[in-house]
């Protein structure tokens, strides 16, 4: 049995099915869970989906803003902490769901499925405001591989097991944490490496939250060879990203089409391809700027641009500001 939608019918039907699950309409617990694992199976078969990285950061902290969260049922390899700052609706964590609004603050281990669904007004348009929220990501090994083995990280490491059954951080934890992934937005380099540390202190000593999914909770991802395939193209991009890669030599790198790729891709990162490579571009052109000497016409060649124009151009794009300018902020 199979189900078809388009993003909007999804998101409008999983806001129904969630409307309906929270109304009390089921006697019996067992009912509800089977209810909910059924709908799933059928409409809500979690994809791989990520956040494009940039070259010169570690761990990713992104804010996203939009009628409503786009992203459908879903999963990702790295730890997710994922602060609300507009809107409100339903979220489904495992098998979870609850209620979010301003100032929601969950984070959540690698591989568990979630989606965040905005209240009908948000989906059909009519909200006064937007939905945003800031995301941090960040993988296992981000600082190497035996990192999170420092005996420091002893008492993190503790909270990090309870994280593959989602977390609801609450109290003055959620209010400092808040505060802390605000100002990430508008720093850099060890600033935000440093915020990102007393998160994890802050996390530590945490005795508010909510245990979202049960204990048995146990979500089988069937990623279709997502992951290998990712790999292989983000492997591709690193190691070839100052050439001019075509739409169609990618595609024959993931062994698909170019319209079944450009489709994959957007899915996926939610960014197109080429908007992709060129965040990567900047990145490593951000790493040479404070790392180098080497004016900016050298800069921008041997970061893949033919052009200074174009470079300047998608450097503002990306950093609001000029490489000139963004080389001053690394020595001020």
């Amino acid at each position: 049995m199979g189900l078809k939608l388009d993003r909007y019918k999804f998101i409008s039907y999983v806001y129904c099915l969630l409307n309906l699950c929270t109304k009390k309409m089921f006697r019996h617990q067992n009912h509800f869970q089977n209810f909910v694992s059924y709908t799933k199976e059928i409409t809500m078969k979690a994809i791989e989906c990520r956040l494009p990285q940039e070259i010169d950061k570690s761990f990713i902290v992104f804010e996203e803003k939009g009628i409503f969260f786009p992203y459908p049922w879903h999963y990702h390899p790295e730890y997710e902490l994922v602060l609300i700052t507009k809107s409100t609706g339903r979220r489904m964590v495992g098998d979870h769901i609850g209620y979010f609004q301003e100032g929601d603050l969950v984070f959540m281990g690698p591989v568990l499925p979630h989606v965040w669904v905005n209240d009908t007004e948000y989906v059909n348009g009519h909200a006064q405001s937007p939905a945003e929220a800031i995301v941090i990501q960040f993988v296992e090994s981000f600082l190497g591989e035996f990192f999170l083995n420092i005996p420091e990280l002893e008492q993190f490491k503790k909270f990090l097991r309870y994280s593959k059954r989602g977390i609801a951080i609450n109290g003055k934890a959620r209010e400092k944490i808040n505060d802390l992934m605000r100002k990430m937005l508008h720093q850099n380099g060890l600033q935000r490496l440093a915020s990102l540390f007393t998160i994890f202190d802050i996390l530590s000593g945490c005795s508010d939250y909510q245990i979202l999914a049960n204990p048995n909770f146990e979500q089988q991802v069937q990623s279709g060879g997502c992951s290998d395939r990712f790999n292989k193209i983000t492997e591709y991009i690193m190691r070839n990203f100052t050439n001019d890669i075509t739409l169609a030599e990618i595609a024959g790198v993931a062994n698909m089409g170019i319209t079944a790729f450009c489709n994959f891709f957007k899915q996926h990162h939610k960014v197109t391809f080429v908007e992709y490579l060129n965040a990567v571009k900047i990145g490593h052109a951000c790493k040479m700027l404070g790392e180098q000497d080497q004016n900016v016409v050298g800069v921008a060649y041997h970061s893949g641009y033919n052009t200074l124009a174009n470079f300047n151009r998608q450097f503002k794009k990306i950093k609001n500001m000029t490489p000139s300018e963004y080389r001053k902020t690394l020595h001020i």
